[in-house]
């Protein structure tokens, strides 16, 4: 299947008629053997993730948060940020996504395009082969590889949208008119489609075959996992034998293969040999698989969480618990966490608190904040390596 076959099929691949459902795992006896020890956190490593966001920009030239500012104010996304205005006052997740994509500091959902941006100016212009050298260059970094940072970030950007499509056979009274949720539903996936077709646009005026084979295997990669999401139902985590060794293969496939076959284009663009480009995809793909772990943990340990605040049965503090727990007691536990045929997600969290899971989820974090820092090495020191030690610091940070 081509790019334009995939662009034109996305919306089927991802539920056109239904949201992604949660993956719900069941414990086996692969566990963790080793994740290694933590190098610690830098001491002239910033503390706060904002404070490395915005040192990191400074580095790259410009804000990341403008990178796509060209799509966002184009006539026809102004359009659909027109019908989206409808949608205030319901229920519909797709304005829970437009918040986001606008307030998100804590995540920051222009991460992989500032990573790329770093990686860029880290590497520099390749010591072997001088083509690229008439290109045009600010702050250290290509114009192509500007683009490409733009094209990951709308990627990235189209995917969160049609994930909030709504499943319309799961819907109950409290979630509002059927009729809101079938309109939500076009516009998400209409303004999805959008910012893809942008960024098919602008991959193919980079010119560059490998390029475009690297993005279009990641954005089937992203299918993949999703794909693997919306398939998947609430029963199958007792029926299931997945363990965390699945886990982070989906994982990679919904959360790391975009960052990082980005990162590996962003050298292809500069003329940088196989190794180099290897070491920037390790990069891409531990830094990436490091901050969702980071972001998994977070309902775990947060001083303040509301008692119905839900968690991803999906994520990795629940998978390790499961597999140290063993299957019968973690259907048990399930058992228990019921109320009236709803799950207490309170009572719930505060079993897998208690358990091995959260303290191992944070192991497993750290194990892969120290691989991404071990493909930092093969970089020279500078300022953009520094900073993506710091995005790495900073994701690892638990206190």
């Amino acid at each position: 299947m081509n790019l334009r076959q995939l662009l034109l099929h996305l919306p089927r691949y991802l539920g056109a008629s239904g949201s992604p459902r949660r993956l719900w795992w069941s414990p086996c006896l692969d566990t963790i053997s080793s994740v290694g020890s933590w190098r610690g956190q830098s001491s002239k490593s910033p503390a706060h993730w904002n404070q490395v966001v915005s040192e990191a920009e400074k580095i790259v030239g410009y804000p990341t948060s403008f990178m796509s500012l060209r799509c966002l104010l184009s006539d026809e996304l102004s359009n659909i940020a027109m019908q989206v205005r409808k949608l205030v006052g319901t229920q519909h997740p797709l304005l829970t996504t437009a918040r986001g994509l606008v307030h998100d500091s804590r995540n920051s959902l222009q991460l992989r395009g500032l990573v790329v941006l770093l990686i860029s100016k880290a590497a520099g212009p390749s010591s072997v082969n001088t083509s690229c050298q008439n290109y045009d260059m600010v702050s250290g970094i290509y114009s192509c590889q500007r683009s490409l940072a733009e094209i990951t970030e709308l990627i990235h950007t189209a995917l969160l949208v049609h994930r909030g499509i709504v499943n319309l056979n799961e819907l109950q009274s409290s979630d509002g008119p059927l009729k809101d949720m079938q309109f939500g539903n076009k516009i998400a996936i209409l303004s999805g489609d959008f910012l893809l077709a942008n960024a098919c646009n602008g991959l193919a005026l980079l010119q560059n075959t490998k390029v475009v084979e690297l993005l279009a295997s990641a954005l089937m990669d992203l299918v993949q996992g999703v794909y693997h999401e919306n398939s998947t139902s609430k029963e199958s985590y007792i029926t299931d034998d997945i363990g965390i060794s699945t886990w982070k293969e989906q994982t990679f496939l919904s959360h790391g293969a975009l960052l990082a076959k980005s990162c590996q284009a962003a050298m292809e663009l500069a003329k940088h040999d196989a190794e180099v480009q290897d070491m920037a995809f390790q990069y891409g793909k531990h830094m990436a698989m490091s901050h969702k772990i980071n972001s998994d943990v977070q309902p775990f340990i947060k001083e303040k969480t509301s008692d119905s605040m839900t968690f991803n049965l999906n994520s990795a503090p629940v998978v390790l618990h499961q597999e140290f727990l063993g299957r019968d007691l973690w259907i048990k536990q399930i058992g228990e966490a019921q109320e009236k045929g709803r799950l207490d997600y309170a009572k719930l969290r505060e079993r897998i608190k208690a358990g091995k899971g959260v303290t191992s989820a944070i192991d497993l974090c750290r194990y892969h904040g120290n691989k991404a820092l071990e493909a930092l090495e093969s970089f020279p020191p500078s300022e953009a390596r520094s900073a993506l030690e710091n995005i790495v610091f900073a994701v690892t940070r638990f206190s």
